[in-house]
C-alpha cells in the first residue's frame, strides 16, 4: 500500500503548528511530510514591527526551519509556489511539480489596495523579514539625508496608514525610536513628524473603549498624530492624498490598513473573496475532503456573532494543530474521527512601544507594563513551542 503524501504549504505560524504537530503525531514512514516554503526560515510576523523600525535585530525575528523540524521524518523544500492544481492533485513550483493526497495551504497574506493609485509603487506595504529590514535602512537614510538637504523637512515626515495591529505596534515603536535617531543625526525632535492614518473612527478595533482610549493618548503623548475617520485616497512620490483633500507631504509612507489571502488561492480557481476561502468546519475547503486552508488564505465564520474570526496568529496556530491531529487521523484510516475546529481566544495584546502596552486575558484588561510583561510571556511560550528553553533564550526579548 503507497505511503500516503501529506504537502504543507507555507511556513507561517499555522504551517509551522501543523508540521511540528504531524511530527509528534505520526511514525516514520507512516506518510511522506513535505513543507514548501520560498524561504529557509520561518519569521514571527507579530515581531515585524520592531525590526522594521529598528528596535530589534532582524535576525532574532525569524528562525531557521531546518532547526525546528526533525528531517527524519519532514521534507523540507525551498521554493515558490505559482498554482496549485486539485484535478491533478499537484502543486506547480517555480523549478518543479509535486504531487499530493493531502494538501495544508497555508501561503499568507498580501498587501489589499482598495484600488487606490500609487499605494503598491509609493508605499512600504509588505511585512516580512527583507522588507522590515529595508525599511529600517530607509528610515536611518532619511535622517542622514536629511543632515545634507535640511530644506527638505518632508524627509522626516513619517506616515503610517491603518490604526490596527500592525500599523499602531509600529508607529509606537518607530516615535520609541525617534529620540535616539534624532540624537544620532543632529535632528531636532520638533522637526519629526509621525502620522497615524486611519479610514476608521477609532484605532485598534476589537478592543474595549476604555483601552482604545488609553491607547490614543499613549500615541499622542510620543507626538503621533492621529487622523481617524478619513481615508487615503491617492499615493505619490511626495507623500499621500487625503479623501478630504489634505497632502501630507512625506518621505515615508508605511501601508499598514488591510492585507487579502494569497494569490495562488485565485489562480487555483478555489472559490474566494479577497483571496480567502471559506472552509467548513473541519478547515476543508469547499468540495475536498483532502484539502485543507489556514492562516490568512482561510475564511473561518463565528456562527455566534455572525462574522469571520480575525486572521490572527493565535488563531492561525490553533488551526495548524487541529488539522495535524486530523490528519493523523485519517492516514491512519479513522476518517470519522475528525474534529471539528473551533478557536479559542486566550486572550489580546497590542504593544504600544517598548515599555506600554494594552491587552485584554480573559475579562481581565492590561495596560502599561503588566500587559508588556504578558505580550512578552506570549512570545516566550512560542519560542517554547516551537524550540525549546534553548530556541526561546536565544531569540527571545528579556
Amino acid at each position: 500500500m503507497p505511503i500516503p503524501k501529506i504537502v504543507i504549504l507555507g511556513a507561517g505560524y499555522g504551517g509551522i503548528a501543523a508540521v511540528l504537530t504531524l511530527q509528534k503525531k505520526m511514525k516514520a514512514r507512516e506518510a511522506d511530510i513535505i513543507l514548501i516554503n520560498k524561504n529557509e526560515y520561518h519569521y514571527f510576523t507579530t515581531k515585524l514591527h520592531e525590526p522594521a523600525a529598528g528596535t530589534f535585530p532582524h535576525n532574532k525575528a525569524r528562525v531557521d526551519i531546518k532547526n525546528i523540524i526533525n528531517s527524519k521524518k519532514v521534507k523540507f523544500i525551498q521554493d515558490t509556489v505559482l498554482e496549485i492544481r486539485t484535478r491533478e492533485r499537484t502543486i506547480i513550483l517555480k523549478s518543479k511539480k509535486v504531487a499530493y493526497d493531502y494538501l495544508v495551504i497555508g501561503l499568507g497574506s498580501e498587501p489589499e489596495t482598495f484600488g487606490i493609485p500609487g499605494l503598491m509603487k509609493y508605499t512600504f506595504n509588505r511585512w516580512n523579514i527583507n522588507s522590515a529590514r529595508q525599511l529600517k535602512e530607509h528610515i536611518e537614510y532619511q535622517f542622514a539625508t536629511y543632515r545634507n538637504e535640511p530644506e527638505r523637512t518632508e524627509l522626516l515626515t513619517f506616515v503610517v496608514a491603518g490604526a490596527g495591529f500592525t500599523g499602531i505596534e509600529f508607529v509606537s515603536e518607530l516615535a520609541d525610536r525617534v529620540p535616539a535617531l534624532c540624537k544620532e543625526y543632529d535632528v531636532d525632535r520638533e522637526l519629526v513628524r509621525l502620522f497615524s492614518v486611519e479610514a476608521n473612527s477609532s484605532v485598534l478595533p476589537g478592543f474595549e473603549p476604555d483601552l482604545v482610549k488609553y491607547a490614543t493618548a499613549a500615541l499622542q503623548s510620543k507626538g503621533v498624530d492621529l487622523i481617524l475617520g478619513i481615508p487615503i485616497k491617492e499615493c505619490s512620490k511626495e507623500g499621500v492624498v487625503l479623501a478630504n483633500g489634505k497632502k501630507i507631504k512625506a518621505g515615508t509612507v508605511v501601508w499598514a490598513a488591510g492585507v487579502r489571502g494569497n494569490s495562488v488561492i485565485e489562480r487555483s480557481r478555489f472559490p474566494s473573496v479577497r483571496g480567502r476561502v471559506e472552509v467548513d468546519k473541519y478547515l476543508c475547503a469547499p468540495g475536498y475532503e483532502n484539502v485543507f486552508v489556514i492562516g490568512d488564505c482561510a475564511l473561518v465564520i463565528d456562527r455566534e456573532k455572525r462574522r469571520p474570526y480575525p486572521p490572527t496568529a493565535q488563531i492561525a496556530e490553533q488551526m495548524g494543530k487541529a488539522i495535524g491531529e486530523n490528519l493523523a487521523s485519517m492516514v491512519r484510516g479513522n476518517k470519522y474521527g475528525k474534529k471539528a475546529f473551533r478557536p479559542v481566544i486566550r486572550g489580546t495584546v497590542a504593544s504600544l512601544g517598548r515599555q506600554d502596552a494594552i491587552g485584554m486575558i480573559g475579562r481581565r484588561k492590561l495596560t502599561g507594563y503588566p500587559a508588556v510583561i504578558v505580550k512578552r510571556f506570549i512570545d516566550w511560550r512560542y519560542l517554547f513551542m516551537i524550540g525549546g528553553v534553548k530556541l526561546m533564550l536565544k531569540k527571545g526579548s528579556f
